[in-house]
């Protein structure tokens, strides 16, 4: 292993390992495999694109501990993580972090690919189109809520963890939002000089 590869391939170890404990008796099948999904799609797209189009180290860490984000939601269910009972709300916050980190991780995915494959630089615009991205694909992840909703009816329910609450489409999408803006905040500078390594 070179060093150049030894952080893309050090994070498809790791999340090998936790796809492999993620699948070992989760909660319900049915939800982990949904929930799983997204991890296997960026499997698909990542490795055969890794030679001709390598992404930054900052990136590829930042999709393997998303990965490992919705494997442990995979597992427990987003309802059911241990300790995740917090703030005194009466339900699990899991879910919360796993919205967060929804538009946390894709915001650099979104911006590194958005530098480096279009006209947009560093400023206002990409920050929002960057922000209006995550929230785009936070619909599509509702949407696909919403739809594993109508054809599996309750069986449903573990995938969409609600925990009863009719407002949580809506709070899921301002988490998406809040992540995405708050990575953009905070994180830039640091991409920017990741990107000049690649």
């Amino acid at each position: 292993m070179t060093q150049a590869n030894r952080i893309p391939l050090s994070c498809l170890f790791i999340t090998i390992l936790v796809m492999i404990w993620s699948g070992i008796g989760p909660f319900d099948r049915p939800t982990w495999w949904m929930e799983i999904a997204p991890v296997l799609i960026a499997w698909v797209i990542l490795i055969p694109t890794y030679r001709k189009f390598r992404l930054s180290d900052m990136l590829y860490i930042l999709i393997a501990v998303h990965a490992v984000i919705l494997m442990v939601g995979a597992h427990y269910t987003y309802a059911r993580v241990p300790f995740m009972e917090i703030l005194g709300e009466g339900r699990n916050n899991y879910d919360k972090i796993g919205h967060f980190a929804q538009g946390f991780i894709p915001a650099m995915g979104a911006r590194e690919l958005l530098i480096r494959t279009s006209p947009l630089k560093s400023g206002k615009w990409l920050f929002a189109v960057v922000v209006l991205c995550c929230l785009g694909i936070s619909a599509i992840y509702e949407l696909a809520e919403w739809t594993a909703a109508v054809i599996y009816g309750a069986g449903a329910n573990e995938f969409l963890g609600s925990q009863g609450d009719v407002w949580d489409t809506q709070k899921d999408m301002m988490w998406c939002g809040i992540g995405a803006i708050v990575a953009l905040l905070t994180l830039s500078k640091l991409h920017n000089r990741a990107l000049k390594a690649v």
